[in-house]
């Protein structure tokens, strides 16, 4: 029983992580675009607000952030920063191998070029 209860709490602080948690790894996915960091934003939220109503969209010192998820678990983190020739999107996700439902995030990116 005691073996159960440990393992049922790793996993419950495996699945934790917060957008820091994901900006500390390598992008799953990078795009440029020759649209400026507020248009290239504009473009892709309202598709991660279909994905997740919980996505959030904030401006930062050099860009935008995209935010997917819910309560303690950031799922992806999409930072658009701007560029000499538009802007660049570094996608961030946690597990960028299970795409089950995702992939208009990925797809959105692409779209929105």
């Amino acid at each position: 029983m005691r073996f159960f209860v440990g393992a049922v709490a790793v996993a419950l602080l495996a699945g934790c992580s917060s957008p820091s948690d994901l900006l500390s790894s390598e992008p799953a996915v990078t795009v440029s675009s020759a649209k400026s960091p507020k248009a290239f934003a504009l473009c892709v939220f309202p598709q991660w607000q279909e994905h997740s109503s919980s996505a959030t969209m904030t401006e930062t010192a050099h860009g935008y952030r995209l935010v997917n998820g819910f309560a303690q678990q950031t799922d992806d983190v999409l930072e658009i920063s701007q560029t000499k020739a538009g802007s660049i999107a570094k996608l961030y996700q946690r597990v960028a191998w299970s795409q089950l439902g995702r992939s208009g995030i990925r797809d959105s990116l692409q779209q929105c070029r």
